[in-house]
């Protein structure tokens, strides 16, 4: 069965964009992470940021051409698989984001 490559991609993209976040807060001297939400702006750019920079990770050093890694890494994400670079830094995002919370 075929899928729309556009909505694949969407769905990639969804998929792979964090929806909360830490950032460092400084108070009296000292410096602590708080969990913050993320903006829909932001996510598409870091869910875009983490694709590519997943396909590039799977490319070098690799007989695979950069193109067929990122097609893998965009068909792992609209997935929501495990073997996504992206899937599994967005949810290790979210997990140091819980703990800061």
């Amino acid at each position: 069965m075929f899928k729309n490559p556009v909505q694949v991609l969407v769905n990639a993209i969804i998929n792979s964009g964090p929806r909360e976040d830490s950032t460092r807060i400084g108070r009296a001297g000292t410096v602590r992470r708080q969990a913050v939400d993320v903006s829909p702006l932001r996510r598409v750019n870091q869910a875009i940021w983490l694709i590519c920079t997943g396909a590039r990770e799977a490319a070098f050093r690799n007989i695979k051409t950069i193109a067929e890694c990122l097609a893998d890494e965009i068909m792992n994400a609209a997935k929501g698989s495990s073997n996504s670079y992206a899937i599994k830094k967005k949810d290790e995002l979210e997990r140091v984001a819980k703990s800061n919370r």
